[in-house]
């Protein structure tokens, strides 16, 4: 599906808008489109979407190579991930969240809260990146987020009382 959104993104900028990343002044190319396939097709074609998948295409163009001008583009990762990639401006953090999507297996969620925190700007200042990547593997990368630590630090605060209050009921009220 991932593909087909591609190739839709791929019609509106070379066929719609004559190959121009925008369409010409005045035109409402997307509102246009988006009111005939939906006529078509049904739901699934708001201006939101086609501009989402306009970006798509130009965010991820097609390599030039001779092989690969008679192939269509794969996309492994789910249609929600390249949309959450967009908001990402720098290229290279972009593809860098690709990959370590793919090699990590993030679902989207996952994808999101490491662009959110961050992640690619805190790996590159790293001095131990294996090190850092294998803790956002196992899960175990504490978030930039101050609240998700204060919620962590009263979650511990909490089990030890609780946990005094149980080693206190078993000894009879004795420490």
């Amino acid at each position: 599906m991932t593909t087909t959104y591609w190739q839709v993104g791929r019609r509106i900028v070379e066929f719609e808008q004559a190959g121009h990343a925008r369409a010409e002044y005045g035109e409402r190319t997307l509102s246009r489109l988006a009111s005939e396939l939906t006529a078509l097709h049904g739901q699934g074609f708001s201006v939101r979407n086609l501009q989402d998948m306009r970006l798509f295409y130009l965010g991820w163009p097609i390599q030039q190579t001779v092989s690969a001008k008679s192939e269509l583009p794969r996309f492994p990762l789910p249609w929600s991930a390249y949309v959450r990639l967009l908001s990402v401006q720098n290229a290279a953090a972009r593809a860098f969240y690709e990959a370590e999507a793919l090699r990590g297996g993030w679902s989207v969620r996952q994808l999101d809260r490491q662009i959110s925190t961050r992640f690619y700007e805190r790996h590159a200042k790293s001095k131990e990146k294996a090190a850092m990547l294998r803790k956002v593997m196992a899960g175990e990368f504490e978030t930039a987020r101050p609240e998700a630590r204060l919620v962590e630090t009263e979650v511990a605060r909490i089990k030890t009382v609780v946990e005094r209050a149980t080693l206190a009921n078993s000894t009879g009220g004795r420490p």
